[in-house]
């Protein structure tokens, strides 16, 4: 059984590609989350997007392992409770993580 897992695509004022995640990100459903972070990729002009976590409750190492290849081109944000899991997977050594 998949865990309950939306995204919302949004572009902001300046323009930025923007997915946003709501839910838990987990092994039962890490392709969608994936196939998501592929179609933001694609959608952004530049190829740069962002990935807003802030609605995600949960994100274990597939859901970390489905970021690392898009790391070139997106900045997270992510709530107080989830960066430093962020953090301690390196996330921070190689993109940009801030809170809300």
């Amino acid at each position: 059984m998949s865990t309950a897992l939306s995204f919302t695509t949004d572009r902001r004022a300046d323009g930025a590609t923007v997915l946003a995640a709501t839910g838990e990100i987990d092994m039962s459903n890490v392709a969608s989350f994936a196939a998501a972070l592929a179609d933001a990729r694609h959608r952004a002009a530049d190829g740069a997007f962002v990935i807003d976590l802030t609605g995600v409750e949960y994100i274990d190492s597939a859901g970390l392992a489905a970021v690392f290849p898009h790391v070139d081109s997106v900045h997270l944000i992510a709530t107080p409770l989830l960066a430093p899991v962020l953090t301690i997977a390196g996330l921070d050594d190689v993109t940009t993580i801030r809170e809300p």
